[in-house]
C-alpha cells in the first residue's frame, strides 16, 4: 500500500471515529444534565482538534509531494544510492556523509528550499524522522516564502 492510500485510509477512519464520537457528545448534551453537558461539550471538542491535525498532516503530506515533484522537474532530486544493510536500512555512516553534505549547502544557502528539502531527506534516511519533518518544514516555508 502506498504511503498516500494509507494516508487516505487512516483519515477516512478518523472521519468515522469523530462522527461516533461526536454523536456521544451530542447524546451527552440532550440529557440536559449539567455534568453530561460540560462532558458532550468536552467530547466535541476532541473531533475538532483530531480533523484540524489530521488536516494539517495531509496538508504537509500534499505540500512535500509538490516540492518532491517541482525538484524531480528540475533534475535536482537526491538519487538514493546509499549503501543498505541486509535489513534494507541505510548504512548510519553513508548517511551520516550525505547528511553533512546536504548541511554544508543549507549553510551555505540558508534561504535555498531545495537544500533544505535535500537535508530533510539526508535525515530520514538517517532515520532521524523528528529533523527530517522539521528541515522539510523549513523547505516549504522557504520555497512559499514566508
Amino acid at each position: 500500500m502506498t504511503s498516500k492510500r494509507a494516508a487516505l485510509v487512516i483519515a477516512a477512519v478518523f472521519v468515522v471515529y469523530a462522527v461516533l464520537l461526536g454523536w456521544r457528545g451530542v447524546l451527552l448534551i440532550g440529557t440536559g444534565e449539567p455534568v453530561a453537558i460540560g462532558l458532550g461539550v468536552a467530547v466535541l471538542v476532541i473531533p475538532v482538534v483530531g480533523a484540524y491535525l489530521v488536516w494539517r498532516e495531509l496538508q504537509f503530506g500534499r505540500r512535500t509531494e509538490q516540492l518532491a515533484h517541482e525538484l524531480d522537474l528540475e533534475g535536482g532530486l537526491p538519487v538514493d544510492d546509499l549503501p543498505r544493510r541486509p535489513s534494507g536500512r541505510v548504512d548510519r555512516a553513508a548517511a551520516d556523509a550525505a547528511f553533512t553534505q546536504y548541511k554544508v549547502a543549507v549553510e551555505a544557502a540558508p534561504d535555498d528550499w531545495r537544500a533544505w528539502f535535500r537535508l530533510s531527506t539526508a535525515y530520514d534516511a538517517a532515520g532521524d524522522r523528528k529533523r527530517a519533518r522539521a528541515s522539510m518544514r523549513t523547505a516549504i516555508s522557504r520555497h512559499d516564502g514566508v
